[in-house]
């Protein structure tokens, strides 16, 4: 054996340790960061007409039972067709809240502002999502006069039935970028979250009428569909720096549609074995290179299909994803119903939950998933949300890490100090102090490890809470145990900070 042999044997891992490895499950696996996602859409009517106290009430019960499944983000859609489930100077009230554009709901209040708050009391994030190019479903039969498409028609387009912002005029762009920014700026949501609609998807026989847009603007670019993903490409860029422009900390989501590119023989675009409708070719969306300029802070793939999917298989397309995309934070948009009603093709009595599960987790790059859709899981198809809380999502996952946007931890949590209150016993700490809002505690993370147990952050068992106060009700029995507590703030970008200890008798 030589020398240099030797030295790299002692590296290597013992057979004890390889066997120990192989039992860890990556599906079952506790990962102590990764976003947890689900979509709450508007677009399918779900509260066209409510009351408000009735959305309240099925808003309340749908994150109730998310939480309990684990999930700590919620993409909540704002904007439909140029229209606003917020209080919006710039966008009628939308018809999907109301019943009829432009209508606002009464007794008057904010969907966004209260989802916000709800959502900030339960420790989860929220991202206002929006549709950017939309300006008219094909079920919309009135406007408002307060509308943009009322106020300036030339502006858009139609096609098949839908109204849209024409990509290729600046107006339009900087318009959508501006909707955005007031929505950072006049909200505390966590992000701005964006779907896969720039142009319109492809209808046999019907032409994208961009004609005169094109002769006006091509900006010296001969072939149309360059010019068109330049377009697309121009509004990325300038959203991603309008919302950090307002709020640094604010993350910036697309989630595009789930197949980029067909591969094709001698084709030098990456492309994954399908055989679909595709980002690049079809819709003028090139993600990945928005992801390798840095526009975008996270991105979600809708890797709706099943595993062994004949047009687009699920395995084949996670796996594409994680090679080309994960130079940002890449979380997987997975299709619930679709997942349990599918069996898997190596086990046919399971659905394909678990194995989607361990794809996910054991592919480089990949930091979580959002499922689609929230009232699915909240009614326990297929029994998905039993899944989460009893297998996949025991514990509470903080968010993954985004140091390209902050990497500084907060100062910890001081004066760490057990109190007896009338109703028990609990710990207080004090917030750290910060001369900066990212730099200010926003969440705590409460650890608890027993006597004689080694203190490890990494160690997700001991998580006992993620919470936005200040002080933690204790579990009192008789005094006798002993137990180390430990304490951490979390600031916007859930960055850690170094933990404060404390050694109770409980």
């Amino acid at each position: 054996m030589t020398l240099a042999t030797l030295i790299a044997s002692l590296f290597l891992p013992t057979p004890r340790l390889l066997a120990q490895a192989e039992l860890i499950d990556p599906a079952t696996a506790q990962p102590k960061r990764e976003m947890r996602g689900a979509w709450i859409q508007a677009v399918n009517g779900q509260f066209m007409g409510m009351t408000p106290a009735t959305m309240q009430q099925n808003l309340t019960h749908q994150l109730d039972v998310l939480k309990d499944c684990g999930v700590n983000t919620i993409m909540f859609q704002v904007r439909v067709e140029g229209d606003a489930l917020y209080a919006s100077t710039k966008e009628p009230w939308s018809r999907f809240l109301t019943g009829r554009q432009g209508t606002a709901p009464s007794p008057y209040w904010d969907p966004l502002q209260w989802m916000v708050d709800e959502c900030h009391k339960r420790g989860m994030e929220l991202h206002a999502w929006i549709n950017p190019f939309r300006a008219k479903t094909k079920g919309t039969k009135e406007l408002a006069n307060t509308h943009p498409y009322i106020r300036q028609p030339e502006r858009f387009f139609e096609y098949d039935g839908l109204y849209i912002f024409d990509p290729g005029l600046h107006e339009n762009r900087t318009y959508i970028c501006s909707v955005a920014a007031d929505i950072v700026r006049r909200y505390d949501v966590d992000g701005l979250h964006i779907d896969d609609y720039f142009y319109p998807y492809p209808v046999a026989g019907v032409t994208i009428p961009d004609d005169t847009t094109y002769r006006n603007h091509h900006n010296g670019i001969n072939n149309r569909h360059d010019w068109r993903r330049y377009n697309v490409n121009l509004f990325i860029e300038m959203l991603h720096d309008s919302i950090h422009a307002a709020k640094p900390w604010v993350k910036f989501g697309v989630s595009p549609f789930g197949i980029y590119h067909n591969s094709k023989e001698g084709d030098n675009l990456p492309g994954s074995k399908t055989n679909g409708l595709q980002n690049y070719d079809d819709l003028y969306a090139d993600v990945l290179f928005w992801i390798n300029k840095g526009w975008v802070d996270y991105t979600v793939p809708q890797l709706y299909w099943e595993i062994g999917h004949r047009t687009a298989d699920y395995k084949e397309l996670i796996e594409w994803w994680s090679r080309f995309a994960g130079g940002r934070p890449l979380i997987i948009g997975q299709d619930v119903e679709r997942t349990v009603k599918a069996a898997d093709p190596n086990r046919p009595g399971k659905n394909q939950m678990e194995e989607k599960m361990r794809l996910q987790r054991k592919l480089r790059g990949i930091q979580g998933s959002c499922l689609w859709y929230s009232a699915a899981v909240v009614r326990n198809e297929g029994n998905y949300a039993t899944a989460l809380q009893k297998k996949y999502n025991r514990r509470p996952a903080l968010q993954p890490l985004f140091p390209f946007i902050d990497d500084k931890a907060p100062g910890k949590p001081r004066s760490l100090k057990p109190m007896w209150m009338k109703d028990g016993y609990y710990l207080f700490w004090t917030a750290p102090k910060a001369k900066h809002e990212m730099d200010k505690a926003r969440y705590y993370v409460v650890y608890r490890f027993k006597k004689g147990e080694k203190v490890d952050l990494y160690n997700v068992e001991a998580i006992q809470t993620v919470t936005q106060q200040t002080l933690y009700k204790l579990p009192y029995l008789q005094g006798k145990e002993r137990y180390t507590y430990i304490v951490t703030a979390l600031d916007r970008l859930q960055n850690e900070s170094k933990p404060a200890q404390k050694k109770l008798r409980l």
